[in-house]
């Protein structure tokens, strides 16, 4: 039997979270905000999205804005959250949406827009045109997995705890309130079934828990061991004329990272650059001091990077061909209408500290 839909309510009308994209108790959201929202959710916390999503609304209050702004004024202003392909179908979904008119309210329709997939696409028919439809994120998986103690491990157990979850908002309270619920399901994992010492004590749903009844809710979900990142190496330079600018380049349109701005460097290998020839390949003829390293994880490797710093009087024609230039007072401005990726704020950050 599932669990009670109008115990997880009463719960969730008492604790629930207050964050700004939501809309009070009972009532549905602005469709913009929510999407933009669960966009900047995408493998980002609550603590680390709440602030930039702050500012985004600033600088965007409404889809329209959003659609006429300039491509790189966008990803400026999500620089900071990474998996920057976000930003991209942000952007390009916003027109899209701008051109129909509107979000449509159906999940096989929202799925076709840019950067929407089944997940988000459930989240905001749910949360946003009370569609009655359990959105399955990391913290349904979880819920579920307890709830029916599933021992199959993640991700091999996706497919199976989609369909159970399909289960638990099948009672009339949770389809009369499905924006409620979703969000209900989303706070129960975030505040109550969380990943490491789940407080079952004050679940709601404990009494209809399998893995609770069986002790096993503390290892639930299982997962497969991880697969160790591989390393990659890269080497970048900081170079700064006489009048304060530094030589940027833009990343290519496709690929990781794509269309953001970096300072000139190596392409990233699977093994160390040699210093010899390090230098040889350097953007400039100048006098080069070793800044320090820099590391960084993407998802599915670690970077390390060399730093390299230097002066030169002006740069020449053929050297700003390569890129362009700006002024370094600029670059790390919270005002920056460039998008820097983490990665390069860090070897900015490294070598600036060198000039002071």
């Amino acid at each position: 039997m599932p669990p009670s839909a109008r115990a997880l309510l009463r719960w969730y009308d008492q604790h629930h979270r207050n964050l700004p994209w939501r809309a009070p108790i009972g009532q549905t959201a602005d469709p913009y905000h929510v999407w933009l929202s669960e966009i900047m959710l995408q493998q980002t916390t609550v603590k680390t999205v709440v602030p930039y999503y702050y500012h985004f609304l600033e600088r965007f209050p409404t889809l329209t804005t959003l659609a006429h702004a300039d491509k790189d004024l966008v990803l400026a202003t999500w620089a900071g959250l990474g998996y920057y392909s976000r930003a991209r179908n942000l952007h390009t979904c916003a027109q899209v949406v701008a051109q129909r008119g509107g979000f449509p309210h159906d999940i096989p329709n929202l799925k076709t827009l840019p950067g929407i997939g089944p997940y988000t696409a459930a989240a905001i028919a749910a949360i946003a045109f009370s569609v009655p439809v359990v959105p399955v994120d990391g913290n349904v998986e979880r819920i579920t997995a307890r709830i029916f103690n599933i021992n199959t491990p993640l991700p091999n157990a996706r497919p199976l705890l989609a369909k159970l979850a399909t289960t638990l908002n099948t009672d009339h309270e949770a389809q009369t309130r499905p924006h409620d619920f979703a969000q209900a399901l989303f706070d129960l994992g975030a505040l109550i079934c969380s990943p490491r010492n789940p407080a079952c004590g004050l679940c709601p749903w404990q009494q209809n828990c399998a893995a609770y009844a069986a002790g096993t809710a503390a290892i639930l979900p299982k997962k497969l061991p991880k697969i160790v990142r591989p390393q990659r190496y890269g080497v970048h330079f900081l170079v700064i004329d006489k009048a304060g600018s530094v030589l940027l380049r833009r990343r290519p349109e496709n690929g990781l990272l794509a269309s953001m701005i970096e300072l000139p460097g190596t392409e990233w290998h699977s093994t160390p650059w040699n210093e010899n020839e390090i230098l040889k390949i350097s953007p400039v003829q100048t006098k080069w001091q070793r800044a320090g390293i820099v590391h960084h994880v993407f998802t599915h490797f670690s970077l390390e990077l060399v730093v390299y710093v230097g002066r030169v009087t002006r740069f020449s024609n053929q050297e700003v061909a390569k890129g362009f230039l700006l002024p370094f007072s600029q670059i790390l401005s919270q005002k920056r209408e460039v998008a820097i990726p983490s990665v390069m704020k860090k070897c900015l950050t490294l070598g600036l500290k060198t000039f002071t």
